[in-house]
């Protein structure tokens, strides 16, 4: 089965339920395929051949016992390398974490776990979560599948790779700023971050942990439920998790948007942002409304305030978080120190590489004694303002519809130099993530021969809604899964 790599979870799962194919052939198919196209794209980490293959026989005695398998049960799957997984290496891409190995599991992991999931492995990423485009990889910068020569964003540009590529048919990521839905946009996939809460973090290494989202990175709208499905849900480890029923996102996909108010923010639209991709979001704004959807110009007025308010509280969060890599109970440690003092100095200045230096740096300086009130304080109230915006307007619409980024993926090496320039990539992503509300980015098309996401926002715990614009749409646009012409030797 030559195209193998390009299936979706339901056919996957029909495959393996009418037994025209075993787990463990899939897995070695995916697996032998990752040998041959990833030394191009290079989204792998580390590959679990050996616990994929056990997982695989696993379902394969089910399947032979005559027992019914769940949805994502013998479905090869991949996962970001901040997510910690039993046994496994955890690096969070980062000479700091480059031989730690997780004693337990993140929740996420372990539900899917329960749910038969075959793990293939963990995946590239910008240096703990910080980074555009995945160049802040301690170890290699991950290819854009649709041309080489671009980035994949960042920072979960391993996963969007991946499942870009056909190397795995869904993969997690993380979103702090826009971490999922900036390089599903750049690599022409599907990528939600959900609402705060909706989803534990209990296993995620931390970057903001106000800000922090784990989420789904698949191919099509249908699979981002299903997933999306299996993760969610109350976690007692998890003291931000929220005790709310988890819905049937599946059901939400009636393909009906007939009478939704979907609020086009003209903020958007107006700040750097390519001529070709508002031309493409706003033909499928046009789709949506051919559909019955009532689409208006509205505004969100703080929102050129979102992002430098965001890299203010983010690098303050993080130079908290990242205080407990010091050398001391785990991860690299100089081995030269003469004393305590500069064991930690020399462990975190050479085991941190230079973007994580540079928001610890802006962090600590932001929450200093004579600056908390001038940075830190001023950013939650702008914080406040951003939220009280999504607010009020949500009150008349429904969701929101915007461009996940304001231009393609750029040229590796384009924007390293340059610091605010790669920040501006998460121009229209920040907000949601500064509120808390779920948002996915959809393929929209195609600009320059590369992808274009459509980003759909939407209220605090209505993934609902947002799969079902987003698979109205999709449908709208054709179902066709969109994939690059890779080839592999």
């Amino acid at each position: 089965m030559e195209n193998i790599v390009n299936l979706t979870i339901t056919e996957i799962h029909k495959l393996l339920t009418d037994k025209e194919l075993s787990a463990v052939e899939l897995t070695k198919a995916f697996l032998d395929y990752i040998d041959r196209i990833d030394p191009t794209i290079r989204a792998f980490i580390t590959v679990t051949e050996n616990t994929a293959l056990a997982q695989a026989e696993e379902i394969d005695r089910a399947i032979a016992q005559g027992k019914k398998i769940g949805l994502l049960s013998g479905v090869p799957m991949a996962l970001k390398d901040n997510l910690c997984t039993a046994g496994v290496k955890t690096t969070c891409c980062s000479k700091m974490l480059e031989n730690w190995v997780s004693p337990y599991s993140a929740t996420v992991v372990e539900k899917l776990q329960e749910a038969g999931a075959i793990m293939l492995g963990k995946l590239n990423m910008d240096e703990f979560a910080m980074g555009s485009s995945t160049e802040n990889s301690k170890f290699f910068t991950t290819k854009n599948p649709w041309d080489t020569s671009r980035v994949p964003g960042g920072s979960s540009g391993g996963p969007t790779a991946a499942v870009a590529a056909g190397e795995a048919i869904y993969t997690l990521g993380s979103d702090t700023g826009g971490s999922i839905r900036q390089p599903a946009s750049f690599c022409g996939v599907v990528g939600l971050k959900p609402t705060y809460g909706r989803v534990s973090r209990y296993g995620l290494i931390a970057f903001a942990s106000s800000l922090d989202q784990i989420g789904p990175i698949t191919k099509n709208v249908r699979d981002c439920a299903i997933v999306l499905k299996a993760i969610s849900g109350f976690d007692p480890y998890d003291s931000t998790s929220v005790d709310i029923e988890v819905p049937d996102y599946e059901k939400a996909l009636t393909g009906e948007v007939n009478g939704l108010r979907i609020g086009i923010p003209k903020e958007y639209f107006e700040i750097g942002i390519s001529k070709e991709i508002t031309e493409k979001v706003l033909k499928a704004v046009e789709l949506l409304e051919d559909l019955g959807a009532v689409c208006e110009e509205m505004s969100l007025p703080h929102t050129e305030y979102a992002l430098p308010a965001y890299y203010v509280i983010a690098p303050a969060e993080a130079s908290s978080n990242l205080a407990r890599f010091d050398g001391v109970s785990y991860g690299y440690r100089d081995e030269n120190a003469e004393d305590v003092i500069s064991m930690y100095k020399n462990s975190r200045g050479e085991g941190l590489g230079p973007e994580v230096k540079r928001r610890i740096m802006l962090g600590t300086y932001a929450l200093s004694s004579g600056y908390y009130d001038a940075y830190y304080l001023k950013a939650q109230k702008v914080r406040t303002l951003i939220k009280q915006d999504f607010d009020k307007a949500f009150e008349k619409f429904d969701a929101f519809i915007t461009p996940t980024t304001p231009s393609i993926a750029f040229k590796a090496g384009d924007k390293v130099e340059d610091p605010l320039a790669m920040y501006k990539s998460d121009l229209f992503t920040v907000p949601s993530n500064m509120a808390g509300i779920p948002a996915i980015s959809v393929p929209c098309g195609f600009a320059e021969g590369m992808p274009v996401g459509l980003q759909i926002i939407a209220k605090p715990f209505a993934e609902e809604t947002l799969l079902r614009i987003a698979y109205a749409y999709e449908n709208c646009r054709g179902t066709e899964v969109l994939l690059p012409d890779l080839e592999v030797n």
